[in-house]
Formats: C-alpha cells, structure tokens, sequence
C-alpha cells in the first residue's frame, strides 16, 4: 500500500534507539523526509547514517538535543523547512513509590511527558491546517489503559496528555482541514529500555535474562513481546493520506495484554 506521504517532513522525538526509531525507519521506507532528535549525539548519528542508507532519496536531519527544554524544541522545529508529520516521544519517568516523590519530580515527569508533547503540536497544528494536511502522533503508554502501581509519575503525565488529546483532536479547525491527533500505546516491546527492565528483575531474582524475559512473554497472550518494526508500521499508516478519518483515537499495541472490552 503507497501511504501517500512521500516528500512530506516528520520530526521524530527520541528516534536514535526503540519505538521512535523505528517510526523514524517507517516514515523513512516510504519517502519521508525525517528530522530525528535524541539526547545522546553518538547513538543519533548512527541511527541517522542507518536511515540515510535506508532510503538514499529523503533527507535525514540529526539534531541532538533535549527535546524537554525550549532551546531543544527550537533547534529540532528550526531543523526542517516544514512539519507535516509529528511523532512525540519521550523515554519515561522511573517507577517508585508516590510517597517518594517531591514536586521536581512531578514537574519533570510532566514536563518530559506532557508538556512537552503539549509545546510541539502547538507550534506546528495551526501551519499543518492552513496547508490541509498534518499527523500527530504521540507516544504514550499501555498504562494510559491499565496503569501500573509503581509507574504512578508516567501513569499521571500521559494521562493528562491523554485527555488534552482528547479534546484537541475534536477541534473543528484541525479536523475539518485534515489535522488528525492520535495516541500509540505500547505494551511490551523489544527495546533497551525493557531489556533494563528485565536484567534489573533477573539481578534481584538470581534468574537468567533469558529466564525473566520467557516469563514476561508468558503472562501475554501472543507469547512474546513487540518489534520496534511493526510498531512503526502502525505509526506510519496513522500519518498516511489513508487515515484522515482516524482522530482522537488511543491505538493500543501490546499483544492483547489488556483484559478490557474497551
């Protein structure tokens, strides 16, 4: 299927490992021009050399940075000539217990998680409208669904952004000009951060890695955790022309982990 946003811009968040990259890798595969965005300079550039070989004919910008701060926001919006696409994304906050957290803490996990997704579709929504065409997708978590005790700080932060979604996505002058705004949720996926998830979990137990993670893939319906790959794939076909019909929607993607019928 052509998704029909070759020679569009994208701005990935947090692209240079995991799901942000491989959105990057999707938008990339068919024509996409992306600018992809990490903190750590060494590991962006080598995902933006990955990206160029992967498709020679778009324009792959590195701009290494925190995307949490304005000075970072302002360099990764400067970075293209437009954004047509907007993939938010943001590593999140640690788990603990909410007895243990002061404010700064709440601020940052609110920053990182909320308002920093909040900043970036504000700067870029309107000009997506006026030229009658604009995706936003933002990363968020399975625990937007079915929170998870000890993720108290993510649970609060991407529920807020969440709701504010909610309502956005049903503006009129966005989704009358073909503006769409819509949520992923992963669940499980094969990515660094749950690998440091599990080796911290096989430590404590005096498990294997490879102990602990058959037992995670076990309590999953599918046995198994999700790719980078097609976790992409899905947040490509939400930017694409056939899914201008699709707004406000939370997409979860966790292998049918979660027990609700809604």
């Amino acid at each position: 299927m052509d998704l029909g946003i070759a020679g569009r811009w994208a701005l990935v968040c947090a692209a240079s490992k995991g799901l942000g990259k491989g959105c990057a890798q999707a938008l990339v595969r068919e024509g996409v021009n992306v600018v992809v965005t990490a903190r750590g300079r060494e590991a962006l550039e080598a995902t933006a050399a990955e990206l160029r070989a992967l498709n020679p004919a778009v324009q792959v910008v590195a701009v290494a940075g925190d995307i949490t701060t304005a000075q970072g926001r302002e360099q990764a919006l400067a970075a293209a000539p437009l954004i047509d696409i907007l993939v938010n994304n943001a590593g999140g906050p640690p788990p603990g217990d909410f007895r243990d957290w002061d404010r700064e803490a709440w601020i940052k996990a609110l920053d990182g998680n909320m308002l920093t997704p909040i900043e970036l579709i504000k700067a870029t929504v309107d000009a997506m409208a006026s030229r009658g065409f604009g995706r936003v997708v933002n990363i968020t978590s399975a625990a937007v669904k079915a929170p998870i005790d000890i993720l108290g700080l993510s649970n609060g932060a991407r529920t807020g952004l969440t709701g504010f979604v909610a309502g956005l996505s049903r503006q009129t002058r966005l989704a009358s000009r073909n503006v769409t705004v819509n949520n992923l949720l992963p669940g499980p996926f094969d990515t660094d951060r749950l690998r440091t998830t599990l080796e911290g979990q096989a430590r404590k137990s005096g498990q294997t890695l490879e102990q602990v993670a058959q037992a995670r893939c076990a309590l999953n319906p599918s046995l198994r955790f999700g790719t980078a790959e097609e976790f992409g794939a899905t947040c490509a076909f939400l930017c694409s022309v056939h899914a201008g019909y699709i707004t406000g929607q939370n997409v979860l993607m966790d292998g049918g982990a979660y027990p609700g019928t809604f």
